[in-house]
């Protein structure tokens, strides 16, 4: 096993360590000694998850001489749902879970927002560890306590706040991804640059297609950098009353894609994002906020990964823009018809606009789908 980097969630009573690292899935069961109450635990994963490594994450925990109780789900943003929800709170209360027990969320960021409401949810919170899968995971949703399920308004609609007790972000993991799923998380990866760190991403413009080869010293490099600057958040912000909001940067216009497009798997949530950033940039240069050279810098870099940047060749067109704007209409901060945006006055500079008019966001949208 590489060398073990430890990020720490400040949060007082509720801090927790983000332990990164290469082949961790083989200590995941002496790590939950300290959690256990009875030597058992419960596991939820994907199907696709399950059967590529499940029986490594539950060998794990049988050589501590700990129990699993495992229930997979399917794969794919249609999973994260209320009758979903019902099922795993059904499968649990069967079984005789408590709330000293662990749930271990083991896939990507579907399953851990899943198992991360229903540890919530379970006798008013159960312990929660997030074994995350993907690349998106590990540096984005995997950390920092924001659990939902989607519903027909909007995504992520009903939800809550609640901390795990232990991110394990095992970077071996990653070597089964197909590289469209490794592209969709290099996504989050370049919005921390593009939040606070220029030297980030700078940095990601001459190694961003090594670490979406997975070259060991750029992943792991990349994924600490960027559970670093989500704790840092994290901590100052827990339930996003204000900082926190920049971690959305590229999210209001990225989560509208995947509404319309009813969260269909031929957009991933990565690369909405990815649209989602650029569209953020290009409204910012609309405003008059930042140059037309950054955000074309920008754009450049994500294209020049292998990423869609262009909305009107996104999956799922052709795309409407009073559709769109509708859509961010269900944003859960809008107010009166204006809707927050994270907006940037260069890379590494963004800020929250709290009241973007959304009728002129519609007319940028309109305007950026006329182009081909």
């Amino acid at each position: 096993m590489r060398a073990l980097q430890t990020v720490n969630v400040d949060l007082g009573a509720r801090s927790y360590p983000i332990e990164i690292g290469h082949g961790l899935l083989d200590s995941l069961g002496q790590r939950l000694m300290g959690l256990i109450k009875q030597q058992r635990c419960f596991i939820l994963a994907d199907e696709v998850v399950a059967k590529l490594h499940l029986k490594s994450l539950e060998a794990s925990v049988r050589a501590a001489n700990i129990t699993p109780h495992t229930m997979t789900v399917p794969n794919g943003e249609g999973t994260k749902n209320w009758t979903q929800l019902g099922a795993v709170l059904d499968w649990l209360l069967s079984a005789g879970a408590g709330r000293d027990d662990v749930l271990i969320a083991f896939g990507g960021g579907v399953i851990g927002d899943l198992t991360g409401l229903a540890a919530a949810l379970m006798k008013r919170g159960m312990q929660l560890v997030q074994v995350p899968t993907t690349l998106l995971a590990q540096v984005d949703s995997s950390v920092g306590g924001k659990t939902a399920v989607n519903s027909a308004q909007g995504k992520n609609m009903i939800g809550a706040f609640y901390q795990p007790k232990l991110v394990l972000a095992d970077t071996a993991l990653l070597e089964t991804l197909p590289e469209r799923e490794r592209l969709a998380g290099y996504a989050e990866i370049a919005k921390y640059g593009l939040i606070n760190d220029a030297d980030f991403f700078t940095w990601l413009e001459s190694n961003g297609q090594n670490v979406v080869n997975l070259d060991p010293e750029a992943i792991a490099h990349a994924v600490a950098v960027s559970c670093h600057a989500k704790a840092n958040i994290v901590a100052q912000d827990e339930r996003e009353g204000g900082v926190r909001a920049l971690l959305n940067l590229g999210h209001t216009f990225g989560h509208a894609v995947e509404a319309v497009n009813q969260y269909r798997p031929n957009v991933l949530h990565g690369e909405a994002v990815t649209v989602g950033m650029v569209l953020a940039l290009k409204y910012s240069v609309r405003q008059g906020l930042m140059h037309g050279q950054d955000a074309g810098r920008a754009e450049a870099h994500l294209a020049s990964i292998g990423m869609e940047t262009a909305l009107p060749k996104m999956p799922g067109g052709p795309y409407e823009a009073t559709a769109l704007a509708n859509a961010m209409k269900q944003d859960k901060k809008v107010r009166a018809g204006r809707v927050p945006l994270i907006l940037a006055r260069g890379i590494g500079k963004s800020f929250i606009h709290p009241n973007a008019d959304l009728n002129d966001v519609r007319d940028f949208l309109a305007e950026e789908l006329s182009e081909s």
